[in-house]
């Protein structure tokens, strides 16, 4: 029998409530997602649609995100800056040829939709909140296209990520398309795949979800295992990872979610000057944690400190990874040395040697 340990009886005030930490054994789940394919349950994801015949164009122009001319049936991601270019929403993105479909963290939909309202004027578009109607499922693991097959979708093509431009680069480097394309397919029960680089997503109604989830031929794994798998390949969550004053190049989106060629939009002055400079002011590691004091990852936020005492940047998230250890994703700033002395509360930290990706 299956033990389903949900978030909040973990931890009752987590923004992830509503969806299963682990299923009796995180490591064993961890293994399975890195060696096969599990399914996990990203259910309490806020999903917002926007109709209309102007959507892609509109959101073109209020995103970061070159979408004008997104095909049916493709996703990319996207973000909402402030007008200082600080990042206040992360979406993954979904285009059926009618409906634009935006994924967004817990929580974060009515934000979200109240930003596109605001942003309407007199355009031909409707958004709106659908979260109560669809969830988010991910197939995560090596053997993702097996499922997709089995769901008669796959094999769907592997994401297509465009290489970043250096700073001042050349007029015309950044092609006039989405910067990552994931290929999508409907599902024959209704829904959408869509590939991701951990796997794939499923966008689901709620309804289904049982029938979906007890038809599949795939075991299920925790939020734990997902979030341990997505802090080792660095891959941050919007208000987990990020403060109110992160930039996109601080923590890698602009290769997912950031066209650096396209026309005006809320905060592409900062993304400009920042990303021709070359150098934000802060940047994203992967924190060793020594784990001999405590091995309790450390709360996010917590600071991280040089050997001389001073504050040199902060955690964001922090787990037990079947293989790494206790490792912790953190914003430092730009000057500190990739093999210099840190501390994160009792524990010594290192930063990781190795960059993200490679």
């Amino acid at each position: 029998m299956i033990t389903t340990v949900l978030v909040e009886d973990l931890d009752p005030a987590s923004v992830d409530a509503g969806v299963a930490a682990h299923y009796g054994d995180p490591a064993r789940e961890q293994r399975l997602l890195a060696e096969s394919v599990g399914l996990v349950d990203r259910g309490n994801r806020g999903v917002v649609t926007v109709t209309g015949p102007d959507r892609l164009g509109w959101l073109h122009s209020i995103t970061t995100q070159h979408v004008a001319a997104l095909a049916p049936l493709t996703g990319t991601e996207l973000l909402v800056l402030s007008p200082h270019g600080h990042v206040e929403h992360h979406a993954g993105v979904l285009d059926d040829g009618t409906t634009t479909w935006l994924d967004t963290e817990p929580g974060r939909a009515p934000a979200l939709l109240e930003f596109l309202s605001r942003m309407r004027f007199l355009m031909r578009v409707e958004p709106a909140d659908v979260t109560a109607d669809w969830a988010i499922l991910s197939l995560v693991g090596p053997d993702t296209t097996r499922v997709l097959s089995a769901l008669g979708v796959g094999p769907l093509a592997a994401p297509d990520v465009v290489a970043v431009p250096g700073p001042k680069f050349a007029a015309g480097s950044v092609p006039a398309r989405s910067t990552s394309e994931y290929a999508t397919a409907a599902l024959p029960a209704g829904g959408f795949a869509r590939r991701m680089p951990y796997g794939a997503d499923l966008i689901v109604p709620r309804a289904s979800v049982s029938s979906l989830t007890s038809s599949l031929d795939v075991p299920p794994a925790g939020l734990w295992a997902f979030e341990a798998l997505r802090v080792a390949a660095g891959r941050p969550r919007l208000g987990f990872d990020t403060d109110h004053k992160t930039l996109p190049a601080e923590i890698g989106w602009l290769a997912a979610a950031v066209h650096l060629e396209k026309g005006c939009y809320r905060g592409q002055e900062t993304v400009a000057r920042v990303h021709n400079l070359g150098r934000p002011p802060r940047r994203l590691v992967l924190l060793h944690l020594d784990g001999i004091t405590t091995d309790s990852p450390p709360a996010p936020g917590t600071p991280v400190v040089s050997a001389e005492g001073r504050p040199v940047g902060v955690t964001g998230t922090a787990v037990r990874h079947h293989e790494l250890g206790l490792v912790a994703l953190a914003l430092v700033k730009q000057n500190v040395a990739a093999d210099a002395r840190l501390q994160v509360g009792d524990s010594a930290a290192a930063i990781d040697p190795e960059p993200f990706g490679s």
